[in-house]
């Protein structure tokens, strides 16, 4: 097996872990035991580069870029159906936590070019991880790679860099040393940036050590697709040691919906890793158990993606 696919991958042998935190969210629950076989990952996210030239040889219009059809949001205000994307924007004064339209604004002609709006760009912006893309957008590119989205429990894998039970991807302390080892929120979220680890949005993708298996910015910076529908809670461990589960691939489309939207009866896929965003007194989700439900037409300044190749699956 050639465990040196490309220059931008690496091989992550696989293996039994304990998958998901008891400690924390209750969606990350219950830790339990799976197995996965080996794969290569992207050691980066997809930069605004990498993407350029998937857009430059296909043509590929994303989501962000097209006004929806508003027969698919029946519960929508009509004057928000335009072409654009959710940019986060922070008030100057503290706010309900509760309430998330505080400091996201669905901005027209925001998208991955013009990530802060129209008036913004991504010229000196290359090495970034490219931003406002859906879960198709993200497929989209993967397939044209001959890659795929990690499954789940393949991006938590790769996230723990071989630590077995640490809090973060780098052990147990959130900032060793006083040295971040991410790119997450210092301060009072949404309000208050202290900028501690030196930057107020998405940084750079190698700006940050990598983890144990030469992976960078798998926490923090901006949040990850995976290919997984979500469910609020995983299964439980299985009952004997025969029967645990093996490359699993999530829950079902029709369960991952959120039921609190009946009429809008769009899935969700799994996202990991946390953002720049996430601070201490609010979404603590910079750790390799987290995870979030992030419905497949919805795209935000915060949230990229990465692939994986697995053995016999190249997708030419």
């Amino acid at each position: 097996m050639d465990e040196t696919l490309t220059s931008d991958s690496i091989f992550i042998p696989g293996g039994t872990f304990r998958m998901g935190s008891d400690r924390h969210y209750p969606e990350e629950a219950p830790c339990h035991t799976v197995s996965i076989d080996g794969f290569w990952i992207d050691r980066t996210p997809v930069t605004n580069r990498q993407f350029k030239e998937f857009v430059r040889a296909t043509g590929h219009v994303t989501f962000a870029e097209v006004a929806p059809d508003l027969a698919n949001y029946p519960d929508a205000l009509p004057h928000l159906i335009f072409a654009g994307s959710l940019v986060f924007t922070p008030p100057d004064h503290p706010v309900d936590l509760r309430d998330y339209s505080q400091w996201w604004t669905l901005l027209k002609g925001a998208n991955w070019r013009h990530p802060y709006g129209p008036k913004s760009n991504i010229k000196s912006l290359d090495d970034h991880p490219v931003v406002h893309i859906t879960h198709a957008d993200a497929l989209a590119y993967a397939r044209w790679a001959g890659k795929d989205l990690p499954t789940e429990a393949e991006w938590e894998f790769a996230a723990r860099g071989g630590l077995e039970g640490a809090e973060f991807a780098w052990g147990d302390e959130l900032a060793p040393g006083g040295v971040h080892r991410a790119n997450t929120w210092q301060g009072r979220f949404p309000f208050e940036n202290n900028r501690d680890d030196g930057f107020e949005r998405a940084s750079p993708v190698t700006s940050y050590p990598p983890n144990g298996y030469g992976i960078y910015d798998m926490i923090g910076n901006v949040w990850e697709w995976t290919s997984d529908w979500y469910m609020p809670k995983h299964q439980a461990d299985a009952a004997k040691a025969c029967c645990i589960p093996k490359n699993p691939r999530g829950g079902s489309e029709h369960d991952s919906c959120d039921p609190l939207l009946p009429l809008s009866r769009i899935p969700r896929k799994v996202i990991k890793g946390g953002s720049h965003l996430c601070a201490p007194n609010y979404c603590r989700r910079y750790r390799p158990a987290a995870r979030h439900a992030e419905p497949v037409d919805t795209s935000t300044s915060h949230l990229g993606f990465r692939c994986v190749t697995r053995p016999g699956e190249r997708h030419d």
